[in-house]
């Protein structure tokens, strides 16, 4: 099942309850003759009660079908993706991400 990814602006401060997080950087993976679409980024735990913390994270939105076709209303290019599903191909994308990104963990979308 098809789906719409809305691209995010990169290396910006997007504040959340505990902290903050930022994407930094956006990639397409050749893999088993499709492409793999996912983004990297860190997260900070700063503004909490509970002390401080951070990590950092891969975003899989899924297998491209088509990169950057349109823009939505607030001008974001958006693409079509396939999101990875099978539970074997994730934990495979899951170790390779990690091991290629030096994240400390992977989801998918």
């Amino acid at each position: 099942m098809e789906q719409d990814f809305v691209h995010v602006e990169l290396d910006t401060e997007i504040d959340a309850i505990a902290g903050h997080y930022v994407i930094t950087a956006e990639h397409r993976l050749p893999l088993h003759g499709r492409e793999l679409l996912y983004l990297v980024g860190y997260s900070v735990v700063d503004t909490s009660c509970c002390g401080v913390g951070g990590c950092g994270y891969a975003l899989v939105p899924g297998y491209l079908v088509g990169f950057k076709e349109r823009t939505n209303d607030r001008g974001r290019p958006v693409s079509r993706v396939e999101p990875v599903r099978d539970e074997a191909r994730q934990r495979e994308i899951r170790r390779l991400l990690t091991e290629r990104e030096g994240v400390q963990q992977c989801n998918f979308l």
